[in-house]
């Protein structure tokens, strides 16, 4: 268990309500809607000889409010130069968040800042509110908008990136005080008792914003392929192959030690089994790419699975991987996946194994089948993962270059347009990175690349961009004030840090084993709250004011089972 005594609350100022009236009209109302926030994070243990390392919780923002003007940024952290739109600025580049491009601002790229990490987000101390884009009043805390009319609208969405060490994230309200305010003559007519109505008739969704763009993102068609690395480093002890001497069980089947192959076989099983529980409008493929052996005239690559929509074959083409990466690398010219000859035996003898890393070829064979199978209408992405650089083997052929490719599947040539997705595992990141970008964009864009230390993180790996693929999960759509009383009930609303997992965050408990906790490398997670006020609602709500505390709660995974503190 931890201590709550330890919990480090930063410092933000805290307001039990903040209440504000606007003008009333006859058919429009005036209301307050408010909220401070609160950041804190578990530090360690006390009265245990074991003590955790640092467990730094850092958020920023991003807050839009829509009056009947279209959406308007209001204030963001970081927010260098205080026009409430989020931007930063390192090594003397202004980075800016531009969630809603802007033809006229050529830095609006329609996404959010990849570059904060745990190094460039400013401490909140530094956080600057903005102002009321209605009343022009200065506001002290994050929301502070007091004249909220039918029709308004707004969001917030929080970017969370825990340093140092994994750790579970509760989403937490306080304070939460709805009250009618001074009565008028028109709220009076409807509402004689001057009841606090406002968190009832303003809708709300609160959920994983995926992209972190400010926007709930439906199901889209989608064309995937899945190119994996099957190299003899992602197997055999004697090059790396091995990450833990922990068992791990794979579709009913105990081994006795953790290869990098046994974690990708978790992970791409789990993304396509998340897209089958969701029915995502999906084909999904997977294109495999090795080296070559001494007596080979060309590299082993190919196709493992092409494009499918029924996803319990790939599922199937997904199983087994420590065999089919065996027969791949381990039988003689021409081997295949499927040649049924291979030993995978983690430990074995695997000096005369074929050698080098083709990432480039594997990239042209995933790009072929999305040429050859693709549909016209489906957005084309390309996941490529790889513990290394692209090298020879010991044949006769020369690898080609990974970024060609990569630059090639981009721009369509041969078509069609591909988002290319990497992962690096545990090795050098630079060719990778170069790699990854968007459709018709450029490569070394670092929202498309994933950089791994620790491969018993590939699974989590596959799991966000399995949720990026599908519909945005929402957690809960209800009255705000609904929302408002779930986070305030007990720790507050649990977070999974996998939303591939089939966890539910109102009904199951917080240790279920589908909950994972959230990475420790400062790996950008969003959790977006929407909010409304439905043009039919009546006089009721004028001169109301909702008024609450939002916060995140995290404390260190190891040593903890998920369950968090004893409410107190």
């Amino acid at each position: 268990m931890t201590d709550n005594d330890s919990i480090d609350t930063i410092g933000l100022s805290r307001r039990k309500m903040l209440a504000g009236l606007g003008a009333v009209g006859i058919a429009s109302a005036g209301a307050g809607l408010g909220t401070t926030a609160y950041f804190s994070d578990e530090e360690g243990f006390e009265g245990n000889t074991l003590t955790a390392g640092n467990l730094d919780l850092l958020v920023d923002w991003q807050q839009t409010y829509d009056f009947g003007e279209g959406h308007q940024f209001v204030s963001a952290h970081p927010d260098h130069d205080g026009d409430g739109e989020q931007s930063v600025e390192i090594d003397g580049e202004v980075l800016r968040y531009s969630d809603f491009p802007d033809e006229e601002d050529e830095d609006s790229n329609g996404a959010n800042i990849p570059d904060l990490d745990c190094a460039a987000i400013p401490p909140l101390s530094e956080a600057d509110f903005g102002t009321d884009p209605v009343t022009g009043e200065e506001m002290d805390t994050l929301v502070q908008l007091t004249d909220v009319k039918p029709g308004d609208s707004g969001e917030i969405t929080f970017s969370l990136h825990l340093c140092d060490n994994p750790g579970y994230i509760w989403m937490q309200a306080s304070n939460v005080a709805d009250e009618g305010g001074v009565g008028t003559e028109p709220e009076l007519l409807v509402d004689p008792d001057n009841l606090g109505d406002l968190g009832d008739a303003i809708q709300a969704t609160l959920w994983y914003d995926e992209d972190c763009d400010n926007v709930y993102d439906g199901a889209e068609p989608v064309d995937i392929m899945l190119t994996l690395d099957f190299s003899g480093s992602m197997l055999y002890d004697q090059y790396g192959g091995v990450v833990s001497s922990d068992p791990i069980q794979i579709n009913g089947t105990t081994y006795g030690e953790t290869t990098k192959i046994d974690l990708v076989e978790l992970g791409t099983r789990q993304f396509v089994d998340y897209l089958q529980s969701q029915g995502s409008d999906v084909q999904v493929g997977v294109a495999y790419f090795d080296g070559e052996g001494s007596n080979d005239t060309e590299p082993r690559t190919g196709v493992l699975q092409p494009l499918t929509t029924d996803l319990s074959v790939v599922d199937g083409a997904l199983s087994g991987l420590r065999q089919k990466l065996a027969n791949l690398v381990t039988g003689g010219p021409g081997s295949t996946p499927f040649d049924g000859d291979g030993n995978p035996n983690p430990f074995s003898n695997a000096s005369g194994i074929a050698t080098g890393t083709y990432i480039g070829e594997g990239v042209d064979d995933a790009q072929d089948e999305l040429a050859a199978n693709g549909r016209p209408n489906a957005e084309k992405r390309n996941i490529v993962l790889s513990d290394g650089e692209s090298f020879n083997g010991t044949g006769s052929t020369q690898f080609s270059s990974p970024t060609a490719a990569a630059d090639d599947a981009r721009a369509a040539s041969p078509a069609p347009a591909t988002d290319v997705y990497t992962i690096n595992v545990d090795g050098s990141a630079s060719t990778l990175q170069a790699m990854a970008g968007p459709a018709g964009g450029s490569g070394g864009d670092s929202a498309y690349f994933n950089d791994v230390d620790d491969p018993l993180n590939i699974p989590t790996v596959f799991g966000n961009l399995a949720a990026q693929t599908g519909q945005e999960k929402i957690i809960m759509e209800d009255s705000l004030g609904n929302v408002l009383d779930a986070l305030a009930d007990g720790n507050g609303i649990p977070l999974d840090g996998n939303r591939a997992t089939p966890y539910d965050e109102l009904a199951d408990p917080a240790d279920d084993s589908n909950r994972d906790a959230f990475r420790g490398d400062g790996v950008m997670h969003c959790v977006a709250l929407s909010w409304e006020l439905p043009f039919e609602v009546g006089n009721e709500v004028q001169g109301d004011t909702l008024g609450f505390d939002l916060g995140f709660y995290t404390e260190q995974e190891r040593h903890n089972d998920g369950s968090g503190p004893t409410p107190a």
